[in-house]
C-alpha cells in the first residue's frame, strides 16, 4: 500500500489569479513605480529622455536617495524617491491627470491599476469599463481587463476580453496564454491546449508557453506529450524550475524514480529553499528503498516549512512502516502523523491511514484500529478492499511494512 503522494502539477484558481496579474506588470526583480512629477533624465548636458506624471518607472536599483529606472530606449537613469511613487499609491495622480484630461481612455486603464494595487477592485474594473468606452480600444485594455476579471473571478468576462483582444491582434500571444489559464480553469483541456499551441507558434523560444502547455497535457492524460514540452523547455532553459518539477512528476508518473530523483536534485540545486523539491526528492527516495536518505529529506522540508501537511504524511508513513529497522521510530510517525492530520482538518484519508500505521507501530491497536476503521469509510473500490485488509492486519496485532522497490 502506497500512502504517500507527490506534490501535484496544477493550477489552482488563487494561483491563476497570482499568475496572471504578475503578467500584467513587467518582469522585474523590484517594485514599479510612478512617476509623481514631470523629471528629465540627462546625459551630462544632454537632456536624453523625459518622463511624465503618471508614467510607469521600470525599476532595476535602488540607493539610498533614489530609484535607478530603465527608460525605453534602454537607458538607465536615477530618479529622487520622492518623486517615485508605489503604485497603490498613485491615484491622487492619476486623479489630476483625469481632470486635466477627461477623455484620455489610457490614463483611466492607468489609474484602474493602482486602484488594482490599493485592493480596489470594483473601482478598478469600473476604469476599466470607462476607458473602453471613450474609445480607448487598444489590444492591450481587453487584454488588461480580462485579467483584472479573472483575478476576480468573473471568468466568463475575462474569456470576452481575451476574445477581444486576439480578435484586434492575432499576433500577440499574452491573451492566448491567459484566456488558456481560464480554460484550464474550467477543465477545458482542448481549448487551452490549442491556445497554449498558437503562442508557442508566436513565440516557439519561449521556455514558459512550452511549460504551460505541458501541465495542461498533464492534466489531459498525455503524459507523452506533456514529457516532450517539459522537454523542449528545459531544452530552451535548463534552469526553469517549474518545468524541472514537472518533468520530475512525468518522471514519478511513469516508475522512472532515478529520473524524478535528477530533476529534483536540479530544483534543489537552483533553489535550496524548494520544500516541495525535498519532499518530491524523499518520495522517489521512499520507493526506491533508500529509507535513511528519504527521511533526511521530509526532515530537510519541514525545517523549510513545518507546516507541509503533506511531508508529514510522507515522513510519517516511512517512520511507520520501514523495512528497515534503524529508520522506524513509532512516536516519531504519531507525532508527524498527528501534524498532518491537524494541518489537514483529518479530511485527508492518507493522513488517517499514516496515523493508523503510526499507532500500529507504536503497539496502540485500539487506536490504529479506530483510525484505520475511519481510512476504510473514506475510501472506495479496490483502495476499501486493500484498507479492510489492513484493518484486518491490525486487529491480528501486526503493524504494516512497506516492501522496498531496491537496496537501502
Amino acid at each position: 500500500m502506497n500512502s504517500q503522494r507527490l506534490i501535484r502539477v496544477g493550477m489552482g484558481a488563487a494561483a491563476l489569479a497570482a499568475i496572471i496579474l504578475l503578467r500584467f506588470a513587467a518582469s522585474q526583480e523590484l517594485e514599479p513605480r510612478v512617476a509623481r512629477v514631470q523629471m528629465q533624465l540627462k546625459f551630462g548636458d544632454d537632456t536624453v529622455d523625459i518622463i511624465q506624471p503618471g508614467e510607469l518607472l521600470t525599476v532595476v536599483g535602488e540607493q539610498e536617495k533614489g530609484f535607478v529606472i530603465a527608460t525605453h530606449p534602454g537607458r538607465r537613469g536615477l530618479v529622487e524617491k520622492v518623486n517615485a511613487v508605489r503604485l497603490a499609491e498613485a491615484v491622487e495622480i492619476y486623479d489630476e491627470l483625469i481632470k486635466a484630461n477627461p477623455n484620455d481612455g489610457r490614463l483611466y486603464t492607468q489609474r484602474a491599476s493602482s486602484w488594482w494595487a490599493r485592493g480596489e477592485r470594483q473601482k478598478a474594473l469600473a476604469d476599466f469599463d470607462q476607458a473602453i468606452q471613450l474609445g480607448y480600444v487598444e489590444p492591450h485594455a481587453f487584454t488588461s481587463r480580462g485579467m483584472f476579471h479573472t483575478a476576480a473571478g468573473n471568468l466568463d468576462a475575462a474569456l470576452k476580453d481575451f476574445g477581444q483582444a486576439i480578435e484586434k491582434n492575432p499576433k500577440d500571444e499574452v491573451p492566448y496564454i491567459n484566456r488558456a489559464a481560464v480554460y484550464i480553469t474550467q477543465r477545458k483541456i482542448d481549448l487551452a491546449v490549442a491556445d497554449y499551441t498558437k503562442a508557442i507558434e508566436l513565440s516557439p523560444k519561449k521556455a514558459s508557453n512550452y511549460q504551460q502547455r505541458a501541465v495542461a497535457q498533464k492534466m489531459k492524460g498525455d503524459l507523452k506529450a506533456a514529457l516532450a514540452d517539459f522537454n523542449r523547455a528545459l531544452e530552451l532553459d535548463p534552469k526553469d524550475m517549474a518545468s524541472l518539477m514537472g518533468r520530475g512528476f512525468i518522471w514519478y508518473s511513469q516508475e522512472k524514480h532515478e529520473q524524478a530523483i535528477a530533476d529534483f536534485s536540479a530544483v534543489i540545486e537552483l533553489d535550496p529553499t524548494s520544500a516541495a523539491a525535498y519532499n518530491n526528492r524523499g518520495f522517489n527516495l521512499h520507493l526506491l528503498g533508500h529509507a535513511k536518505k528519504a527521511l533526511a529529506d521530509y526532515n530537510h522540508a519541514l525545517e523549510l516549512n513545518p507546516e507541509y501537511a503533506l511531508c508529514h504524511q510522507n515522513r510519517a508513513w516511512l517512520l511507520a512502516t520501514s523495512g528497515d529497522d534503524s529508520v522506524r521510530n513509532g512516536p516519531e510517525a504519531i507525532k508527524s502523523a498527528l501534524a498532518a492530520c491537524e494541518l489537514s482538518k483529518y479530511r485527508v484519508p492518507a493522513d488517517l491511514r499514516a496515523l493508523a500505521a503510526a499507532y500500529a507501530e507504536s503497539g496502540q491497536f485500539e487506536l490504529a484500529i479506530g483510525w484505520q476503521e475511519k481510512a476504510v469509510q473514506a475510501s472506495t473500490g479496490e483502495e476499501k478492499v486493500m484498507e479492510e485488509k489492513v484493518l484486518e492486519q491490525y486487529k491480528d496485532k501486526r503493524p504494516y511494512r512497506d516492501v522496498p522497490v531496491g537496496g537501502p
